[in-house]
């Protein structure tokens, strides 16, 4: 039995890498007779850009840039296709995970860091740039980016807005005059792990602030300064950051380089499993593993695992998906793509606890279904 093991991120857990290895470990454990291939993989979220590295070669570059509070740091991008394109992941410079909990403060944070990867990238002389966007610790609508790409932010008095986002509100032009023109003749594609929009209920002051640390009322101050944001370049490029698909995805960073840089807006998962020719690895299989820390609605809006269960559903190959929590009632929409659903806790337990036992737990629970397949060898 070929058995592709192709796993998303277990967040806050294990990345898709290890928990790809643990399954396989389980399968191996087990009395089943398999080959099993780990293919981890990304939707856009934080460490979709390393795999996509991996899986092309790339090579990595080292580069000194600013925190989300303007710290000075090293982070990594990857340079693949003999140099032509760079993978930057946003999480790099930008990231949550860059930050203790007690300094999360999206009223401060700041993408200009991920600009000046970006900038960097463009003085290695690539004529394509791809971003993974999630795990960003940023509600600033990618106006940091476009900063260090030399976009200013301007007042009425015509005086350059310093504090970045929460100055927003007194937003009343930006100035593209002092944009790297390079940038404008670069491809830019954005992996969005999220099709929500920027603004809204849904949207990513609202939906996602809080996640970053934003209070109540910062929530609030967020939203209004994501809609002046989208005003003025509304009505300064007729391109609007409101009504963009994908548009909430890091803060509102993908809807601001949507209108300015006129960047291309995908599906993460769909753009990663083309680029890392996941379907020639699909094709040798007969049995597909997939999962990530839940499996339920929010999946089969375009995480990971749907993207992977689409695939080989296409292919008429059978499904199982293992995560940490499943869905207690039936759900014909998800059935539809996962022939089985396992949730792999074995006891009641705390959310931390349950977090520091993912590995152990894909094991098992890996070896016990390899036990039940090999019963039908």
């Amino acid at each position: 039995m070929k058995i592709l093991i192709a796993p998303n991120a277990f967040k806050n857990s294990l990345t898709a890498e290890d928990a790809a290895f643990a399954i396989s470990e389980g399968l191996t454990q087990s009395h089943l007779d398999c080959d099993c291939e780990c293919f981890p993989v990304g939707d856009g979220g934080d460490g979709t850009a390393a795999l996509i590295i991996e899986k092309n070669g790339g090579q990595l570059v080292i580069t000194a840039v600013q925190d989300s509070f303007g710290r000075k740091m090293n982070a990594s991008f990857g340079l693949i296709d003999g140099g032509k394109t760079a993978v930057i992941e946003m999480s790099n410079a930008s990231g949550l995970r860059l930050l203790q909990p007690e300094e999360y403060n999206p009223m401060k944070a700041t993408s200009f860091g991920t600009g000046e990867q970006i900038k960097m990238a463009l003085d290695k002389g690539v004529t394509k740039i791809i971003i993974g966007m999630g795990g960003s610790a940023t509600v600033d609508g990618g106006t940091g980016i476009l900063k260090a790409l030399g976009i200013r932010f301007l007042n009425s008095d015509n005086l350059e807005l310093l504090n970045l986002p929460s100055d927003l509100s007194e937003l009343d032009s930006v100035d593209f005059s002092g944009v790297d023109s390079r940038i404008m003749k670069t491809e830019l594609i954005v992996l969005c792990d999220v099709n929500n929009l920027l603004l809204g209920v849904d949207g990513a002051a609202t939906m996602f602030g809080p996640q970053k640390g934003a209070s109540e009322n910062q929530v609030y101050q967020l939203e209004a300064a994501l809609t002046k944001l989208s005003e003025v370049v509304l009505r300064q490029t007729g391109r609007d950051m409101a009504s963009i698909k994908y548009g909430g995805t890091a803060g509102g960073a993908s809807a601001g380089l949507y209108a300015v840089l006129h960047a291309k807006l995908v599906q993460g998962i769909e753009y990663f499993l083309d680029i890392t020719s996941f379907d020639k690895s699909l094709e040798k299989a007969n049995i597909v593993i997939t999962g990530e820390g839940s499996i339920d609605e929010q999946t089969v809006k375009g995480k990971g695992p749907f993207g992977v269960a689409l695939r080989a559903k296409g292919k008429g190959i059978p499904v199982i998906g293992l995560a940490g929590k499943v869905p207690l009632e039936s759900n014909s929409n998800i059935q539809k793509y996962f022939d089985v659903l396992i949730a792999i806790g074995h006891q009641p337990e705390s959310l931390s606890s349950s977090l520091g036992a993912t590995k152990q737990n894909l094991i098992r629970t890996a070896r016990e279904l390899g036990n039940l397949l090999a019963m039908q060898q």
